[in-house]
C-alpha cells in the first residue's frame, strides 16, 4: 500500500485558484499512476484527473478540462492538482489515489486504485 496526504484544500471565491498537494510514502512513487477524485455531499466519488506513471500522459474528467492540471514530481513523491477558475460546482472533498502501473488505458474508475489518502474540502462560495 501507498500512503497518502492531501493538503491545500480551503475556501475560495469564485473565479479563484487552489493548488492541492498529495504526499506519498511507503512505495515507489513512480510505478503508480496518480489520480484525483471528489466527492460532494450525498454525490457519487468523481474522477477528476489522473497522471500516469510514466509522468507522460495526463488524462481530465469533462467538468475539469482546460481549468484544472495534474502533475507529478517524481523525485519528491508528490503529486499536485492545480485548479483555476473555481466554481462553486466544484466543492467537495478531494481525494489522492494511486493506482499500480499498466500498459494501455490509463485508470479512471475508483475501483482501480488500490491506495487513498484521507481527503481535503475544497469549498467554492459565489
Amino acid at each position: 500500500q501507498v500512503q497518502l496526504v492531501e493538503s491545500g484544500g480551503g475556501l475560495v471565491q469564485a473565479g479563484g485558484s487552489l493548488r492541492l498537494s498529495c504526499a506519498a510514502s511507503g512505495r515507489t512513487f513512480s510505478d503508480y499512476s496518480m489520480g484525483w477524485f471528489r466527492q460532494a455531499p450525498g454525490k457519487e466519488r468523481d474522477f477528476v484527473a489522473v497522471a500516469s506513471w510514466t509522468n507522460l500522459r495526463t488524462y481530465y474528467g469533462d467538468s475539469v478540462k482546460g481549468r484544472f492540471t495534474i502533475s507529478r514530481d517524481n523525485a519528491k513523491n508528490t503529486v499536485f492538482l492545480l485548479m483555476n477558475s473555481l466554481k462553486p460546482e466544484d466543492t467537495a472533498v478531494y481525494y489522492c489515489a494511486a493506482a499500480f502501473k499498466r500498459v494501455g488505458v490509463l485508470p479512471t474508475a475508483p475501483t482501480e486504485f488500490g491506495s487513498w489518502g484521507q481527503g481535503t474540502q475544497v469549498t467554492v462560495s459565489s
